[in-house]
């Protein structure tokens, strides 16, 4: 599992800071995560190949979490795409790309469907054989979701010492793989678990974008590997937090530790702030394995 930032930080973009966006690769998918401005040029000078790009995931209607989608629609299509879009997003936005593209005349070549959102309670809005998508619904000025990835469990590993002693087909290898018992050459049956060993576990992603500190979300995103929750307050500033619906280093380490999740990544930093260096500090006061999203900055879990 691999998550590539973007942009992590509030408001308008800097010379040497970006809106909010990200991609996730898990299992094969490469996942779009928001779309700020300026994101197709990230996307450009990280190497990440446009093609692979399925799904992209919007979290609400605030600029800095989509003002850069209708630009990178436009560049695919200049780009010839035939692959299907897939953008999951709140109900709204489908109007607002779609009257951009309708005024420019610039219809796309390839399949665009939205999957419009607008539940308050978690739901699953992509699936497939190896992963899972869901929604944590979010405590934000506007309607708003963050995104919890889930690989699905993956193939037993053979035994093949086991596998050898029991004269077992090399044709029900795959069957094994998935978890059935199977007959071996004798005629016996072999219970799965005597000749395979569990898989590689599962890893999971939770996104929590622009959010008021909401221990509603708790339960929906507990034991997750990794969380990059929203942080664009410092104590000093924690006042701001409440009118304008956003968390605090220290709140996002308290849903951590809630949610006994394994990794925190702190992001979506105002401006006004220098030292990075102190969310982590703050953060680490109530929960310890803290890292912090940078713009261009490649985690691998």
């Amino acid at each position: 599992m691999k998550l590539s930032i973007l942009g992590c930080h509030s408001a308008t973009p800097r010379t040497n800071t970006n809106p909010t966006a990200q991609v996730l690769e898990i299992r094969n998918h490469m996942f779009l995560i928001d779309c700020g401005e300026g994101t197709q040029v990230e996307l450009r000078r990280h190497k990440i190949k446009f093609v692979r790009i399925k799904h992209i995931f919007i979290s609400h209607m605030h600029g800095d979490h989509y003002f850069g989608l209708v630009g990178l629609i436009s560049t695919f299509r200049l780009l010839t795409r035939e692959a299907d879009l897939h953008i999951y997003c709140p109900k709204g936005l489908k109007e607002v790309i779609t009257l951009q593209m309708k005024l420019a005349d610039s219809w796309t070549n390839y399949k665009l469907i939205f999957h419009e959102l607008d539940s308050n309670t978690s739901e699953l809005i992509f699936e497939d054989d190896k992963v899972e998508v869901y929604t944590i619904p979010l405590d934000h000025r506007v309607y708003t979701n963050g995104f919890m990835f889930k690989e699905k469990d993956r193939d037993r590993k053979l035994d093949m010492n086991a596998i050898l002693n029991r004269d077992i087909d090399v044709a029900y290898y795959r069957k094994l793989k998935q978890g059935f018992d199977i007959v071996d050459n004798k005629g016996e049956l072999v219970e799965n678990h005597s000749v395979t060993k569990p898989g590689r576990k599962p890893k999971s992603y939770a996104f929590c974008s622009d959010t008021a500190y909401n221990e509603t979300i708790v339960p929906i995103i507990k034991g997750v590997d990794v969380l990059y929750h929203e942080s664009t307050f410092l104590e000093q500033h924690k006042h701001l937090a409440e009118p304008t619906k956003h968390s605090t280093a220290i709140q996002a380490a308290e849903i951590a530790k809630r949610a006994e999740i394994g990794t925190l990544i702190l992001g979506h930093y105002s401006t006004r702030y220098n030292d990075l260096e102190c969310f982590r500090t703050e953060a680490q006061t109530i929960f310890d394995n803290v890292e912090l999203a940078e713009d261009g900055k490649l985690f691998e879990f």
